[in-house]
């Protein structure tokens, strides 16, 4: 099996009928797909248990939140690639997969084409990601995560998605795999699927939540975030000054706040010097 479509649901019988409708006209066949529902009561059930034949793997059932059950879909795979269609969500061509399958055949962690929005005030556009990812892109922006192939063996390896995260979760397991495990990926210039605005991730409500959760991760795992950063970082400047004033050919650079610290001591030492053997 090269790819697992995992479809998570709740409560969107419009979205999933739409998004299943554009898997099973793929010419594409080397494929499973898999339905994870949260116990929707839209009629959701009636239409998987309708089409029951057409998924290798489907459950309805309560859960925690969208990453649990992602996780549980990820557990239930067989395939060599992970493609997460969420429901809504379709993939923009019915020979979308067979263009992809050559990149498939590489050993690589991500690969990942384009992504088509569709904003919810009918206005669409097509985000195209750069070939080369770091920390930079990262730290603003993520992947689109209906347009990425991610390499099954990875969750096995890395851990599945957090679930003390709601929204940025995906964001993290990308951002952790690329910018600090370093490992491979590979830009295709396709657009893969199209996404629809409306869902968690974009809701104007979860804002809030949503740069809260990526500030902990950036936290978590890079010192340069850490808190009272800019704060030291002030206090940075203001030392620089004074000891711009006593030799001005003595530049400081600092890159974490352990590092501040340390400069910031050696630098009230040897003003303190300086100034006695002025005097």
């Amino acid at each position: 099996m090269l790819v697992s479509i995992i479809t998570v649901n709740l409560n969107d019988r419009v979205g999933l009928e739409r998004t299943c409708a554009s898997v099973f006209k793929q010419s594409f066949t080397d494929y499973e797909h898999i339905i994870i529902d949260g116990a929707s009561v839209d009629g959701s059930l009636d239409y998987i248990e309708t089409h029951n034949d057409k998924f290798s793997y489907w459950i309805s059932e309560p859960d925690s939140g969208v990453y649990c059950a992602m996780n549980k879909g990820i557990r239930q795979a067989k395939g060599k690639y992970l493609l997460f269609l969420n429901s809504g969500d379709i993939l923009c061509n019915d020979k979308v997969l067979s263009d992809v399958k050559p990149a498939l055949g590489n050993d690589i962690g991500f690969i990942y084409g384009n992504l088509r929005i569709e904003g919810e005030n009918g206005e669409s556009f097509i985000n195209k990601y750069p070939e080369v990812l770091d920390f930079n892109f990262f730290k603003t922006t993520s992947l689109g995560h209906a347009s990425t192939f991610i390499k099954r063996s990875l969750f096995g390896i890395y851990g599945e998605y957090r679930t003390d995260l709601k929204i940025v979760s995906d964001w993290a397991f990308f951002l952790s795999a690329i910018c600090i495990e370093k490992l491979s990926y590979l830009k295709i210039d396709k657009t893969i699927s199209i996404f629809y605005e409306g869902g968690l991730s974009t809701a104007s409500t979860y804002d809030k939540l949503h740069k809260e959760e990526r500030k902990n991760v950036l936290l978590e795992n890079f010192d340069l975030y850490e808190q009272g950063y800019n704060e030291l970082l002030d206090e940075y400047r203001k030392f620089n000054i004074w000891i711009s004033l006593i030799n001005d050919k003595l530049p400081v650079v600092v890159s974490n706040r352990y590092t501040l610290k340390i400069v910031n001591f050696v630098i009230s030492l040897l003003g303190g010097i300086l100034i006695k053997k002025r005097q």
